[in-house]
């Protein structure tokens, strides 16, 4: 296993031990328990705990300083709208677009087999098509805000037509 992953497993560790949606812990206080600089613990955060995954992270710097990370719990319905309406757009590469299924998988917003589905869709395999990659990332935006719309639409919450034809 990666440094990066044995970090990434301790802090979502941590979020399970507590009641709340939230945990403070010193960076120094983890880059010494793994051995590794601070660095690390902050590309740790900066990639695997991104708002599309579903986490808002505070930092305070100097002597007391900590990070706290914050796991956003969403209605089902309203984390699918927010994806859909803000922060997916117009277009989308494959990388975001996978991590943005990794954060829905993890959250218990959509299942296995329903992330399997959307990642088939939106791979680089299914859109080989002869276009130039931008229109493919408008294409990929398109399939992924319309399959999380019918997510949505299939758990009987209410879902406003998205726009995204």
């Amino acid at each position: 296993m990666r440094m990066s992953d044995l970090i990434e497993a301790f802090i979502k560790d941590q979020l399970s031990l507590v009641d709340e949606n939230e945990v403070e812990l010193k960076r120094n206080e983890v880059a010494e328990r793994f051995k590794c600089a601070p660095s690390q613990i902050n590309y740790v955060l900066s990639t695997r705990f991104t708002r599309d995954n579903g986490y808002i992270i505070e930092s305070r710097r100097g002597g007391g300083g900590y990070i706290r990370i914050v796991r956003v719990v969403y209605p089902r319905g309203q984390k699918m709208l927010d994806l859909v309406q803000q922060r997916i757009g117009e277009a989308i590469d494959e990388l975001r677009a996978g991590r943005i299924i990794d954060g829905l998988t993890e959250g218990g917003y959509i299942t296995q087999e329903e992330a399997a589905m959307m990642r088939g869709a939106i791979s680089a395999e299914a859109l080989s098509v002869p276009m130039h990659e931008p229109f493919k990332d408008n294409l990929r935006a398109n399939i992924l805000k319309g399959m999380l719309t019918g997510v949505a639409r299939l758990n009987q919450e209410h879902v406003e037509p998205s726009g995204y034809a």
